[in-house]
């Protein structure tokens, strides 16, 4: 029987496109100290440090090494996670499983990307074939204007869906100190940035960012005695392919199979979801653009097929609405890769805290979901709580 595990602390950066005054190891502990700060422990109180973030992006090799200093990881045991843009919500994943485990009781969790110090696309471009792959691909877009443009022929969603979505997610973080891109666009100015790769015009495309986060996990046991808000890891899934998977075997009259679908099927049978928009209040996605949440929306069971758009242009997903999507702002406004899977579970729990601040959301919540998404169809996908009897 594992033991149930606790979020009690919290910290992250002011994110940005540029941090000169800072090396890696600076910047990393002052997301530690914040989150420390916030469950008032020290870095003495911390038995696992589980650390992550995209080496290649920095030019870097097992870091983890190099800022132990700053981590507080010398003479304790952990893990350095590497797992494209799920890094973050893995080192959640990890951590959990240390503390559920009976191995520890506390572990602290830090993500993190310097993208100042080398360029990211040319790293992430390697990841495709060389053979037949690599001379058309532009990194990370190709494949976002790729699922844009299958779900948009799919389900008739308009591009205008996209402008909508970019709008309300800079609402959204011009209300968040800590996103990057803190702008806000109107869907008219969406649709008339310049177009980089049909269908995502300039605004649609989400940022290169730098920044730190840190969260501070516990077992049930501590967790009680040291918080009186503490926030639930009530469920998580992990499900990832090989390249491509069943992503496009409908265009030659397959089934679609992908592992949002999967994900999403596990965590409501396993929680008894049956009406998701009603039992679950919010999400914080892993969403690089905006079709990503009509896309997500419906793959991860929340609605039916070709409704997610609808239910968006009906306003249901803003902040203010039955169920926001990502009220941080989300990836599309912050993107440093290494926290940004972590940051959707960080901001879930300072929803549930009541903490979130100008952009918490105007429903009141007692279940949220995060998600993280990443190369080879990687999809981790987490259910958590405010409420301690489950």
């Amino acid at each position: 029987m594992s033991r149930k595990v606790a979020i009690v602390g919290i910290g992250q950066t002011r994110h940005s496109s540029r941090r000169p005054y800072q090396n890696d190891g600076e910047m990393i502990y002052e997301a530690v100290n914040l989150a420390l700060t916030d469950a008032q422990l020290s870095q003495k109180d911390m038995e696992t440090v589980i650390i992550g973030n995209m080496d290649l992006f920095e030019g870097h090799y097992l870091n983890d090494g190099m800022l132990a200093d700053y981590s507080g990881s010398i003479g304790k045991s952990g893990f350095k996670m590497n797992t494209g843009g799920t890094v973050g919500t893995m080192e959640v994943v990890t951590a959990w499983y240390n503390i559920a485990s009976g191995y520890c009781d506390t572990a602290l969790v830090i993500g993190w990307e310097k993208h100042d110090e080398a360029a990211v696309q040319p790293a992430i471009t390697t990841i495709y074939d060389p053979a037949y792959q690599r001379n058309f691909s532009v990194g990370a877009l190709s494949g976002l204007a790729l699922i844009s443009n299958d779900y948009m022929g799919r389900t008739g969603c308009p591009i205008e869906i996209g402008a909508l979505v970019r709008s309300y997610a800079s609402e959204n973080a011009s209300r968040n100190p800590n996103a990057h891109v803190r702008e806000k666009f109107t869907p008219e100015q969406v649709m008339n940035a310049r177009m980089i790769l049909y269908p995502l015009t300039m605004f649609m495309i989400c940022p290169t960012s730098l920044g730190a986060c840190a969260m501070v996990l516990m077992s049930e046991e501590k967790a009680k005695k040291l918080t009186n808000k503490p926030v639930w890891i009530k469920d998580h899934t992990t499900v990832h392919s090989e390249e491509g998977g069943g992503l496009w075997d409908h265009l030659s009259g397959g089934p679609r199979l992908n592992t949002e679908t999967e994900a999403g099927k596990i965590i409501m049978k396993r929680n008894h979801i049956t009406k998701p928009l009603e039992e679950i209040q919010f999400m914080e996605m892993y969403d690089p653009c905006p079709f990503f949440h009509p896309f997500f929306l419906e793959d991860f069971q929340l609605c039916p097929e070709g409704q997610g758009w609808k239910l968006i242009e009906k306003g249901l997903t803003n902040r203010d609405g039955q169920f926001p999507i990502s009220p941080s702002g989300g990836v599309m406004c912050t993107n440093a890769i290494g926290d940004s899977g972590l940051l959707r579970v960080a901001e879930a729990a300072l929803q549930l805290r009541g903490d979130a601040g100008e952009h918490q959301i105007t429903r009141k919540a007692k279940q949220g979901l995060a998600s993280g998404f990443g190369g080879s169809n990687w999809t981790d996908l987490f259910l958590l709580t405010n409420e301690s009897s489950w």
